[in-house]
């Protein structure tokens, strides 16, 4: 910052000095921002927390997709023909057991459910991880045979 008096040599008009003060106070505001937000370690620490979460979110969707792509067709028909039974019979079950739960147990399920379902992609991905080894596997022992 220069100073305005020494150029001109006369005294700084009362509206000049208002101007710096003004100047002053956003200046101050922003390194006071500025450093409250390197000191707030929890903000700092939920923002690496959900980069960290996006970045396994991609490997996930990656190594799924990798491991989509290196299963053959039929597995991968019989997967979704395996899913379809098991979804059926558990809406039956699930029916059947709502009819005879109480309440609070009901609502304690509904949460545990709402959990399961918010992690279904990496679930998936084992499943499917799951399946190609199974494939291989196989596949191995009947090439060594």
């Amino acid at each position: 910052m220069t100073d305005q008096s020494q150029n001109n040599d006369a005294a700084p008009t009362p509206d000049e000095l208002r101007e710096q003060v003004e100047d002053t106070r956003e200046e101050l505001g922003e390194t006071v921002e500025a450093l409250a937000a390197k000191a707030d370690v929890k903000a700092q620490a939920q923002q690496k927390a959900a980069q960290v979460k996006s970045q396994i979110q991609d490997k996930a969707a990656h190594a799924l997709h990798a491991a989509q792509d290196k299963t053959p067709q039929p597995v991968r028909e019989k997967a979704a023909q395996t899913k379809k039974q098991l979804t059926d019979t558990t809406h039956a079950l699930g029916g059947k057991i709502q009819d005879r739960t109480s309440g609070p147990t009901r609502e304690k399920a509904y949460r545990m459910a709402d959990s399961a379902r918010n992690s279904r992609g990496l679930l998936t991905a084992g499943a499917v991880a799951a399946l190609a080894i199974v494939f291989f596997a196989r596949r191995t022992r009947r090439g060594a045979k």
